[in-house]
């Protein structure tokens, strides 16, 4: 009997990564310009590739409960993305204004005030007015498809574009340089010692350890920390070992890559160089969250070709695509 049919979560975990990666390969053409409609409304790097994935998570799985794809694959697509930014902003706001709005006592400013000011911030930057906008003259939607992308009435879109487009200026980044946490300097110090137990150990037990849209795993494990290191040597092997679309590595050296720690809209960043035969050149972005002193979480960005330009094109470096595929086969020798 065959392991999968011995372990069904195991098999099932099997068909569903084949679901997923048809998934992605249908909707790739898409993500470009997924990814900016997403950097559009959430005027970062970082916060719009988590958007993004979040909508191709999110669509992935009501497609799973559709009987029939949908007919406008880009609309429906965007019309995800805005409902889960949409909704996201509006959870943001009602914490802000109840973390704003003081116990009742004797002091109390008049609370309808407080009601009347939350009001206007929110008619003032309406989510759903932004979105609005950037569909319709960004990407240049029609009115019916902004209606459909943002669940709404064509009537509805008219008068949220009239209120809109007055609004619509972006704020300047923040570029307020952080403070750089001595675990970040530290993990930064050991990756290019090449020390995974190093590494590992400035990690909490629990935290969590992802290349973004294609792996997560708990620290113990040590595969993934492993493959940030070597996993070069591979990709400099993709034309006959598969995984990757062999274009996009084609002149790198299996030479494993040094981190840069960087500054980009006062966040630190770490950015992974990788050789070629013509030269360096950022192919990977990585993110760090800390806790008490030690690191708990790492997200690594690879195979996010939008987000890696975005970041490398505000800073000034010179990158290269990895593309959106990790899942490749292995190619079959030539006759």
């Amino acid at each position: 009997m065959s392991s999968e049919a011995s372990d069904p979560l195991d098999a099932l975990s099997v068909n569903a990564r084949r679901s997923w990666h048809g998934f992605l390969s249908v909707y790739e053409p898409l993500r470009p310009e997924l990814y900016r409609y997403c950097r559009y409304l959430t005027r970062s790097p970082w916060d719009a590739e988590d958007l993004a994935q979040d909508a191709l998570a999110r669509a992935f799985t009501t497609l799973s409960r559709m009987e029939h794809g949908p007919p406008n694959p880009r609309a429906w697509l965007f019309r995800v993305a805005s409902n889960l930014w949409i909704d996201s902003v509006r959870r943001e706001r009602s914490a802000l204004t109840d973390e704003r709005t003081p116990e009742p006592s004797a002091t109390t400013p008049d609370p309808q005030a407080t009601r009347e000011a939350a009001s206007t911030l929110v008619a003032r930057l309406a989510p759903q007015e932004r979105a609005a906008v950037v569909l319709k003259d960004v990407f240049e939607f029609s009115l019916e498809e902004v209606a459909e992308a943002l669940s709404t009435t064509v009537g509805a879109v008219k008068a949220a574009l009239h209120r809109g487009r007055d609004k619509l200026e972006a704020p300047e980044p923040d570029t307020t340089r952080r403070a750089v946490p001595e675990v970040v300097t530290a993990f930064c110090a050991a990756f290019n010692a090449q020390d995974v137990a190093g590494m590992t150990a400035l990690l909490l037990d629990h935290a969590a350890i992802e290349v973004v849209s294609a792996t997560i795993e708990a620290p113990k494990d040590g595969k993934v920390l492993r493959a940030l290191i070597f996993g070069v040597k591979r990709m400099a092997r993709a034309a006959e070992l598969g995984g990757m679309e062999a274009h996009f590595v084609a002149g790198v050296q299996p030479i494993p890559p040094r981190l840069e720690l960087v500054s980009c809209r006062g966040e630190p960043l770490l950015v992974s160089w990788y050789s070629h035969d013509d030269g360096e050149a950022v192919r990977a972005v990585t993110r760090l969250e800390v806790s008490d002193g030690r690191i708990s979480r790492l997200r690594n960005y690879f195979f996010t070709p939008d987000f890696i330009e975005d970041v490398c094109r505000e800073l000034g470096l010179p990158f290269r695509s990895n593309g959106y595929r990790w899942w490749l086969p292995q190619r079959s020798p030539s006759n």
